[in-house]
């Protein structure tokens, strides 16, 4: 990544667009909810508990009968609590560039099992934490920029990668995508190879 926005084709970023939409039209209005109401009391208190973790688990739909979810259900509240704070400032903290605070936020869950690897049930935290600002990320997503012909490494840093490749998008695309959140352009990746998105295929 050079922090210089991707010129992309016009037909790339119409693609994006289609895959946007194909998935407001194809997926329930209701699916994100689970996030939405973790969101909320992410807001309120600052901290996300076990009891979150799980609805979060749940929305990414993940396998919960692993060892690391044994530890981490071995742990205190309280102490998860303090270790999803410290994520949730960092990720909400905007002298950060958005890259750079989700660098700072996944630093600061990995501690935790079940976010020592791996960034996708973690992207779910931080968004949550800061849903203006984070993204979610998931090998579909990961696709998705392949697909746009943008390289992402599966080195350590991937999720802060991630996300600054998603402002260069953001940065360089026409209207109306320059005006999507983070969120959203997620969204696009995440349903631009999707199998039902026949209107995205090339």
């Amino acid at each position: 990544m050079t922090g210089t926005p991707f010129a992309l084709p016009s037909e790339q970023w119409q693609r994006l667009a289609a895959a946007r939409r194909a998935y407001t039209d194809t997926v329930s209005p209701h699916y994100d909810e689970t996030l939405h109401h973790v969101a909320q009391r992410a807001c309120d208190s600052g901290d996300i508990g076990k009891a979150d973790i799980g609805a979060l688990l749940i929305w990414k739909r993940l396998r919960a009968d692993t060892p690391w979810a044994a530890e981490l259900m071995a742990l205190a509240d309280a102490d998860v609590r303090r270790t999803t704070a410290a994520a949730a400032t960092a990720a909400r903290d905007t002298s950060l560039s958005r890259s750079a605070a989700a660098q700072a936020g996944r630093a600061a869950l990995a501690p935790l099992p079940g976010f020592r690897t791996g960034d996708a049930l973690a992207s779910a935290v931080l968004t949550s934490a800061a849903p203006d600002r984070m993204a979610i990320y998931d090998r579909r997503a990961h696709n998705g920029l392949h697909t746009l012909g943008i390289t992402l490494s599966h080195a350590p840093g991937r999720y802060s990668r991630y996300i600054e490749a998603i402002d260069q998008l953001l940065a360089a695309a026409p209207d109306p995508i320059r005006n999507w959140t983070a969120r959203d352009m997620d969204i696009a990746l995440y349903w631009l190879n999707h199998p039902t998105n026949t209107t995205t295929s090339t």
